[in-house]
């Protein structure tokens, strides 16, 4: 990489993941500027970008690839007519807060998302209050070449945890938001926050829904009727495996699609042997295969 650079680098480091299990990094960079990014893709055009580590798990064996953390690009900006522009390493749910108090509605569906904005659109993160896209109106994006594109959030075909980047890399997004009673929106996040603690283990280790929810193909008595989606955990807790466990880590009993860890006893390893035990056993179950939100970096 460029000595001009002058980007932030470290070597051998534990990637930091909301699991707090997994394996280092060789090299970690911490870009600031959109500039520096361009130059980390074009050092290493396979390089990894870590957001807020909340939708990831580092196998024990670690990454060789350049790390590139967006955890320094911050920046949020306001514009007259609702346009929030926002750096990718922004924290989701600090936007939710500030935009709530500013009277500026919609992104405060997405309470109690754990991500960065980067994270955030890559995935299509959200809930059943509403998703990333909902008031995405404009994208700035890397590809691996390292050009730099800006585009309408239309032009990406987003769907259901999908964004449609491909292997593009988020750099900016700029949401649309209408103007709304910054009580009113506070107390709508509350109450989207209130009702996540009480059905989500909130306060334990863990990385958010580590599966995405389903659609069935065919009815399931008792679960839901052809084509519809239905949540993952519903059929993971039907399958049996509440509380199942390996090492350390565990399927939490407050919600299936949840897996909570014991950081002095689990290891990436772990977590991997759970998520392929209970796919296996809702497919023997219900004959439906499961596909992870979580993402996982050097599993083999």
């Amino acid at each position: 990489m460029p000595e001009t650079l002058a980007v932030e680098m470290r070597c051998d480091i534990q990637i930091p993941t909301w699991f707090g299990v997994g394996g280092r990094a060789d090299r970690l960079a911490r870009p600031r500027t959109l500039e520096q990014l361009v130059q980390c893709v074009e050092s290493d055009p396979d390089c990894r970008i870590l957001g807020d580590g909340a939708n990831l798990l580092v196998a024990d064996t670690g990454v060789r690839e350049l790390v590139v953390s967006l955890d320094a690009m911050r920046d949020v900006s306001y514009e007259a007519n609702g346009v929030v522009r926002v750096a990718a390493g922004a924290k989701l749910h600090r936007l939710v807060q500030e935009t709530a108090a500013r009277g500026l509605a919609g992104l405060h569906t997405l309470a109690g998302v754990p991500a960065s904005i980067g994270g955030a659109v890559a995935m299509n993160a959200g809930g059943k209050h509403g998703s990333t896209y909902d008031h995405l109106v404009e994208l700035t994006t890397i590809d691996r070449r390292g050009v730099v594109h800006t585009e309408p959030a239309r032009a990406f075909a987003a769907c259901y945890r999908d964004g449609g980047l491909g292997d593009r890399i988020v750099a900016g997004a700029a949401f649309r938001l209408v103007p709304d009673d910054p009580a009113a929106l506070r107390a709508r996040v509350k109450a989207i926050m209130l009702e996540k603690k009480h059905t989500q283990p909130l306060a334990a280790d863990s990385a958010g829904c580590v599966f995405k929810n389903p659609v069935l193909q065919e009815a399931i008595a008792g679960v839901g009727r052809a084509g519809q989606r239905v949540g993952a955990g519903l059929l993971i807790d039907r399958a049996g495996c509440k509380g199942w466990a390996v090492g350390g880590a565990s399927v939490s009993q407050r919600h299936a699609n949840f897996i909570t860890v014991d950081k002095k006893q689990a290891n990436a390893a772990n977590i991997i042997e759970l998520i392929e035990r209970v796919g296996v056993a809702v497919r023997e179950r219900f004959g439906i295969t499961l596909h992870t939100e979580v993402v996982i970096w050097g599993a083999s």
